[in-house]
């Protein structure tokens, strides 16, 4: 059984101790946030648990096998290094860190120590997107030609990053266990409506070498919450929408077909396929369930999780990259090639 400490007991920190809870894979040992309030909330639901306002005694504590962190993203860096020189596994609320620099960092740091370094990308976990890597990865799809996200509600205004790097993370990380490539450019726009504040909406754009496309609508100033996704292919079609509490994905038989006309270099002929639309079944576990599962299996077997450090690494690369962008306003920001050639399957 694994031995967790939780930092932070916010907005997300009790979903994780719930969590580590309730699974026979581990058991919740410490709980660390700096406001004494958000500590006896902890104390009453879980009466036993040591606590504490310093992070450091959590760390240091030779009860805790591995610490999660559900803290400002200006923050994970400083705690994450630290948990791992005390000899702690480490999961990583998203995004892994606020630059690229920090990612290598607490990647290297791991791997010398031999610690399992876990990047906290949820939605990966999910029956949906689990079922959407096998659709694309079985060929259901044929060649991906665009992932289009939809992903906009009002609120919450973060502080500390601006909208990409809040709701544009997701469909990153989603992108990169999903989708067969990798983007090699990507190009944002970007305004702010607050005075001194971040972006509040923003639009990505993500090309790859070859044919597909991708494109992200994120935005904290919606009047309704959307968060919807389309992923074309030459064979089928999919659409993903996360507000629908059933056939949260469905799948469509429809497409184009080209040919050549006669005068091939003057005519080409579109004709459109129209099939059937199914929705196939879903693994509805809790995803957060099966990610600390996953965290502490890793932890066990020494294997690689299916967010490691490098899939986070990508994915703050791109946010790097689309923060540059739209400072710019929309300029193409190349994207670093990838050493990382490895594919995990989505079994979890």
């Amino acid at each position: 059984m694994v031995r967790v400490g939780v930092i932070g007991y916010g907005y997300w920190g009790p979903n994780l101790v719930r969590n580590f809870a309730d699974v026979p894979e581990t058991r919740v040992v410490s709980v660390s946030d700096t406001r004494i309030d958000r500590l006896r909330v902890a104390e009453r639901r879980y009466p036993g648990i040591s606590l504490t306002t310093d992070y450091r005694e959590l760390i240091t504590n030779p009860d805790v096998d591995a610490v999660a962190i559900s803290t400002p993203v200006s923050t994970h860096f400083q705690l994450a290094i630290d948990a791992l020189r005390a000899g702690k596994h480490v999961l990583v609320e998203k995004p892994l860190t606020t630059s690229s620099v920090e990612a290598e960092c607490l990647i290297e740091e791991a791997d010398r120590r031999r610690l399992t370094l876990m990047v906290h990308h949820t939605f990966v976990y999910t029956g949906a997107v689990r079922k959407i890597k096998d659709l694309v990865a079985g060929g259901r799809l044929g060649d991906i030609y665009y992932y289009d996200s939809t992903r906009i509600n009002l609120g919450l205004f973060q502080h500390d990053v601006d909208v990409i790097w809040d709701l544009a993370v997701h469909d990153l990380a989603i992108m990169d266990f999903v989708l067969p490539a990798r983007p090699c450019a990507v190009a944002a726009t970007g305004i702010s409506h607050v005075e001194g504040g971040t972006e509040n909406i923003a639009y990505l754009t993500a090309f790859f070498s070859d044919s597909i496309i991708a494109h992200l609508n994120v935005n904290w100033l919606s009047p309704v919450k959307v968060r919807r996704t389309l992923i074309g292919g030459s064979k089928q079609m999919i659409v993903y929408d996360d507000m629908e509490v059933s056939e949260k994905v469905r799948v469509y038989d429809k497409g184009i077909t080209v040919e050549n006309g006669s005068e091939a270099a003057y005519k080409m002929l579109v004709n459109y396929r129209a099939g059937d639309v199914y929705a196939p079944a879903l693994d509805v576990t809790e995803a957060l369930k099966l990610e600390v599962q996953h965290f502490a299996r890793c932890i066990e077997t020494g294997s690689k999780p299916l967010t490691h450090g490098e899939s986070g690494l990508r994915v703050v690369r791109m946010l790097e990259a689309a923060t540059r962008s739209m400072k710019s306003r929309g300029r193409l920001v190349e994207l670093e090639a990838d050493r990382d050639v490895e594919v995990l399957s989505a079994s979890v």
